[in-house]
């Protein structure tokens, strides 16, 4: 029996008025999100062919104080130690920056999540060079190379976000089978909150994240979840999450036929920064209550967007209704960025099947 959704929806773009509170009441799964039925096979002529996925890898930690992932690899490498894990698949767990974990920060030095592009990766390393830069080259040749024919099959790489997201996967393709079909897996099976699939338009040598050492990847970001801290309900819903994913694999790795489908993929446009003095650079103005917690519920031109500290309402200046996320993510104050904006297209997913080579 499923249980009910425990995170957050608004009336504006669901069902029902749910109000956040310290212990995330329950709501109702996502509005328009169909279920399917729960076959997989389908027998038609353009099934599309692909390589077994033999390696898999799963990370935490990237960030050390989004805990999620952290406590979640923690369980993993711990029940392996036992001798508790026995898995189908050659899987790589990875606690991705042990020094910020210690610490419960985001990164020590730099944000290691934004080093693993190619011009990052190729920088020569001194004694002087930031801890996670090092870093992310180790990690780069215990998981990849990034691009080469040796690197990990699929990474998963886990996060958590301080805005009403409920789960995404963020990855840099809108045509990469495998992770689409990961996405509908998970929409199928989890009914305890909403997953998207968001994809930032990036060609891979400018993909700047851990998941992009992978063949395919992903980053499954959860939230809301207040970074330094772990609620009981988001840390669940990625442990099923992950243990979704990884019975997926082992479907489509015994050949399996998944059917063909389509999904709601949405496409970074932009970002916007919080209204600024000219002169401290200190922000000046909070996102608008009216907009808050809103992730993924359309902003048209004209919507409240910020508010300013002397009661002035920003509106949103844009020429045509985009989808807010990421929506005061903490983190990202220090990035100068306030929520970014994504526009939002179904794509046609082929039906796939898995052959050896």
């Amino acid at each position: 029996m499923r249980r009910r959704a425990e995170f957050v929806e608004h009336s504006q773009c669901h069902s029902s008025i749910q109000r956040v509170q310290s212990d995330l009441e329950n709501s109702g799964p996502e509005k328009g999100m169909d279920r399917e039925r729960p076959s997989h096979l389908r027998n038609k002529e353009d099934m599309v062919m692909l390589p077994v996925l033999s390696r898999v890898a799963v990370c935490g930690g990237t960030h050390g104080n989004e805990l999620s992932g952290v406590y979640l690899v923690r369980e993993r490498l711990k029940k392996r130690r036992k001798g508790e894990v026995m898995e189908a698949v050659a899987i790589v767990t990875v606690m991705s920056n042990p020094r910020a974990v210690q610490r419960c920060v985001r990164y020590t030095e730099t944000d290691l999540n934004r080093c693993f592009s190619n011009a990052m990766l190729s920088l020569s390393l001194s004694e002087k060079s930031p801890y996670e830069l090092v870093l992310s080259q180790e990690l780069n040749t215990l998981l990849g190379p990034k691009g080469s024919t040796e690197a990990v099959d699929l990474i998963c790489d886990l996060h958590n976000t301080t805005a009403n997201m409920g789960l995404c996967l963020i990855t840099y393709s809108d045509s990469d089978w495998i992770c689409l079909h990961i996405c509908k897996h998970l929409q199928r099976e989890m009914a305890t909150i909403p997953v998207r699939y968001v994809h930032y338009d990036y060609p891979p040598s400018e993909a700047y994240s851990l998941d992009s050492v992978g063949k395919h990847g992903f980053a499954m970001e959860i939230g809301p979840q207040p970074h330094g801290l772990i609620r009981s309900n988001v840390f669940t819903a990625m442990q099923e999450a992950v243990q979704l994913m990884l019975d997926w694999v082992r479907l489509f790795n015994s050949g399996t036929q998944f059917e063909g489908s389509s999904l709601d993929v949405y496409t970074l446009v932009k970002s916007i920064d919080y209204p600024r003095d000219p002169h401290t650079h200190s922000i000046t103005a909070a996102v608008h209550p009216d907009l808050q917690d809103r992730d993924f519920c359309l902003l048209h031109p004209g919507d409240p967007m910020f508010l300013s500290f002397s009661g002035e309402t920003v509106r949103y200046k844009g020429k045509e209704p985009l989808y807010p996320f990421f929506i005061n993510e903490s983190a990202y104050y220090e990035k100068g960025v306030a929520l970014s904006l994504a526009r939002r297209r179904k794509v046609e997913i082929p039906a796939i099947h898995s052959r050896r080579i």
